[in-house]
């Protein structure tokens, strides 16, 4: 069994139906308020309120919705869940806090900050079958009914164990939908029938978003039109007074244009990953430590905007619904590494060429790690290949210099890495004191 959610883009019936569901939100938002504020925050680390606690302060006989009588408008199964994000939003917090992040605390969410609502097992009606195409109706207890844009149908036998309704700063609304179900997804293919040929690694850059070993390469998208829309919405609001119906309206359309490259973004990566999991049986990626990379490297925002992690996690998710190897490799040394003989040589950023001084494989820079990450993937995965199918078989014959040429018997064969001095190295321009004495 597994659980996935369905978004829907939702319109409401009526005003009416708008206005209840924004107030029921807000509503949640001052229980949610009131419990991590004079509940939770307040005790020590400790001797923290569980959620079963919290949850009996609110429907006690001298709890909450007796002292607050307009608390009992809302349904009561939002008001648990909102007092359950707490111990959620605590759970996130502690995760990012062990993966090394710096965590602040939970703090009193403000109007704006405070969108959805969250229907639990019960309390709400979803009808599929209106005789209308792409359209659902969602009823909400104590709310009215959305209407859906359905554009995915939901699994036959699938159960429905949650719903959540949003206002989206764009000022639209969205509903999505939790389904519960068994998904016939294929049987990965076992490991010992794979064939190097029907695997692929791939290099994750910033010149190319994506540069496999099979030496296909794919663009980032052109976003310069998407940043010039956002910078355009960001001066036209930062000229309108803060609150006004001016001001709001400006703030959505900025939103939307957030929204647009957000989506752009998701479809572009959604798609690349479901191509190359329908394609192969396996698909090797770089273990990329994008927190690292951002706070080290001077192109931060190049990075951010390439979201890598996000990729990793759209082929792991494509991978098992198209019964794919989705393995993840070690990222240290790929790009200095070569794929051919395994000599390492630094390389500055700027440098889009791998030239091996061991044993002259020149090719570009992406495509060298792309070969070296299949390799590294392979081993991972327990198949066994050719050197030559994996991109070993492509260098020049001829090796660079070598500081002990004399170390192998025959010519031919391939000189240890460690023993490689790159053309031009003083060490083979002059010889040591030592050596002309004798």
């Amino acid at each position: 069994m597994v659980e996935e959610t369905f978004k829907y883009a939702a319109t409401p019936a009526d005003a009416e139906t708008a206005t209840a569901a924004w107030a029921d939100i807000q509503t949640c938002r001052e229980v949610y308020n009131h419990a991590l504020t004079q509940e939770y925050r307040p005790r020590p680390d400790y001797n923290k309120p569980s959620y079963t606690e919290l949850q009996n302060n609110l429907t006690g006989p001298n709890g909450w919705k007796q002292r607050w009588p307009e608390w009992q408008n809302v349904y009561s199964k939002c008001l648990q869940m909102a007092i359950r994000r707490i111990k959620q939003s605590e759970s996130v917090l502690e995760s990012l806090q062990d993966r090394g992040y710096e965590v602040g605390r939970l703090k009193w969410k403000a109007p704006q900050e405070f969108r959805s609502i969250v229907y639990n097992q019960s309390g709400f009606d979803v009808d599929h079958n209106t005789d209308r195409t792409d359209h659902a109706i969602v009823n909400f207890s104590k709310v009215g009914d959305f209407h859906l844009t359905y554009h995915r149908p939901l699994p036959d036998d699938g159960e429905i164990t949650q719903i959540i309704l949003k206002k989206e700063k764009t000022g639209d609304w969205s509903v999505s939908i939790v389904v519960e179900y068994d998904p016939e997804y294929p049987e990965k293919p076992p490991v010992e029938g794979i064939e190097p040929e029907e695997t692929v690694g791939i290099d994750l850059g910033i010149t190319t978003f994506i540069h496999d070993s099979d030496g296909r390469s794919f663009e980032s998208l052109n976003e310069q039109r998407d940043c010039d829309r956002i910078e355009r919405r960001h001066w036209n609001l930062s000229r309108k007074e803060h609150g006004s119906n001016n001001w709001e309206q400006a703030r959505q359309q900025l939103a939307q244009a957030y929204d647009r490259l957000h989506n752009r973004r998701e479809d572009y990566r959604e798609k690349l990953a479901h191509e190359y999991t329908m394609e192969y049986d396996a698909v090797f990626l770089e273990d990329l430590d994008v927190k690292a990379m951002a706070e080290d490297d001077g192109t931060s925002r190049n990075i951010a905007s390439m979201s890598w992690r996000q990729t990793i996690q759209a082929f792991k998710r494509h991978g098992k619904k198209n019964g794919c190897h989705v393995i993840e490799v070690p990222p240290e040394g790929t790009t200095k590494r070569c794929s051919q003989c395994g000599c390492e040589t630094d390389k500055p950023l700027w440098v889009r060429e791998h030239s091996c001084p061991a044993c002259n494989f020149e090719v570009d820079r992406d495509y060298n790690s792309a070969l070296e990450i299949k390799r590294l993937g392979l081993e991972q995965l327990g198949v066994e290949a050719p050197m030559q199918t994996v991109g070993q078989d492509m260098a020049e014959s001829a090796p660079a210099e070598t500081a002990l040429a004399g170390e192998t018997e025959d010519p031919s064969d391939k000189v240890s890495p460690k023993r490689v001095v790159e053309p031009g190295s003083p060490c083979l321009e002059e010889r040591p004191a030592s050596a002309v004495s004798k």
